[in-house]
């Protein structure tokens, strides 16, 4: 059961030691910090690959499928390399400096409605990488009173402020789409009853110190970081807004996509792989070691483990403890499904948050999403596929139902 509804809050395969993977990351250069890779890679060019991430806890699978070796059982030279931002992470993408990325799943979406980008549909979602794990957070020097998951007590503190200033991470990214349904939710507009502004995910808490924003919703670590350090409390974990949501992507371009698919599918297959190893508990407590270092997350380790278990420390003088919804990266396959009813999802909460005046062009997700290619790479891998794509289901925080074959009625919702 996931915390919050314990709480009674809003009704309705083997491992490796940590020195070989860290010996794995230097061997492999994987450690530059500074947004681009570092080292050469040897062998046949064509079978090298150039991944971005951000640094976030949800980006793991591309780090445990290098140093676990699944990309090079798969005959794969793969440079993961930082990047600075969302925003660098699309240009990148878009000029071809990079291949894939792990990204949010929305961002494709967004580009191609010219909310996040240059209107252009040249950026696909190949797999999903994981559900959960994000948070909207508090200061608690605007919200001392207001406990975790108390909906009605951050509305009226925010009805208070005059125009307060929220952050998210990237117009039209997963984290403004649950910070903006959490203002919808509360009966605010997020175009006019705040302000929203866009802060790269590892700025977010310093930000956040120097009180740059009141609230934010960010993915992990950083809420954990906003708790330990203090500065604020965690106020809804995504889970509990809508438990299972997607989150982060394995996006490629399109040259990629269209013009090296044997070595896509099998960049897929090894984080399958690295996602299920990462899905294994047990394995939880070393990947946070692996990637607390500066060169990756750079933050502390107790933060970046106590929430991949589940174990939350919300702030506010309270805990709770997610069982089988805190962040997830595979699920048996369940995870890395990528759903075209996500996708229509997002695109009605462009319209219904006044990001679009009519409704945007919903084909554009059989465009967009490699679904066929991923069943491809799915059945190879041995998995079984997931047959609940384009079904209803309902985001918890409103209890409202999403019909994906009639998303104008989303779109239309006050």
């Amino acid at each position: 059961m996931d915390a919050l509804s314990r709480r009674g809050f809003l009704a309705g395969t083997g491992a490796v030691s940590l020195a070989g993977l860290l010996t794995g990351c230097r061997a492999f250069g994987l450690t530059g910090a500074d947004g681009g890779g570092s080292g050469e890679r040897a062998g046949d060019g064509a079978r090298n690959v150039t991944l971005g991430f951000i640094a976030l806890t949800d980006f793991a699978a591309l780090a445990v499928a290098e140093i676990n070796g699944y990309f090079a059982e798969r005959d794969l030279n793969v440079l993961v390399r930082k990047e600075t931002s969302w925003a660098t992470t699309r240009d990148n993408l878009q000029s071809g400096e990079i291949d894939g990325a792990h990204c949010l799943y929305s961002m494709p979406l967004s580009v191609a409605c010219g909310i996040g980008g240059n209107g252009a549909r040249d950026m696909r979602i190949a797999m999903m990488l994981n559900n959960n794990g994000q948070a909207i957070s508090l200061t608690h020097e605007h919200f001392p009173d207001v406990g975790y998951g108390d909906i009605d007590a951050a509305a009226e503190v925010l009805r208070r402020l005059s125009s307060p200033t929220l952050a998210m991470t990237f117009p039209g990214g997963t984290h403004d789409l649950w910070i903006e349904y959490w203002l919808k939710a509360m009966g605010l507009d997020p175009r006019t009853d705040v302000t929203l502004e866009t802060t790269p995910p590892p700025e977010m808490v310093a930000n956040a110190e120097r009180g740059e924003m009141v609230a934010y919703c960010v993915g992990e670590p950083w809420p954990g970081v906003t708790v330990s350090r203090d500065i604020g409390r965690t106020h809804l974990a995504t889970q509990d807004l809508w438990t299972h949501h997607p989150e982060k992507a394995l996006v490629v371009n399109q040259r990629f996509s269209e013009e090296r698919q044997d070595v896509l599918r099998d960049v897929m297959g090894a984080i399958l792989q690295a996602s299920a190893w990462l899905d294994d508990l047990d394995n939880r407590a070393q990947a946070a070691e692996l990637i607390s270092p500066q060169d990756w997350v750079n933050a502390p380790v107790e933060d970046i483990e106590s929430r991949l278990l589940g174990a939350y420390d919300f702030g506010d003088g309270t805990t709770g403890q997610f069982d089988a919804t805190q962040m997830m990266y595979h699920s048996e396959g369940f995870v890395n499904l990528p759903r075209k009813s996500h996708a229509l999802w997002a695109l009605a909460q462009y319209q219904r948050f006044g990001y679009l005046n009519e409704a945007p062009d919903y084909s554009m997700v059989d465009e967009l999403m490699l679904t066929d290619l991923y069943h491809e790479v799915a059945e190879a891998e041995g998995l079984e596929i997931p047959d609940d794509d384009m079904e209803p289901f309902e985001v918890v925080l409103d209890g409202v139902t999403f019909d994906p074959h009639n998303p104008d009625e989303e779109a239309a919702r006050p």
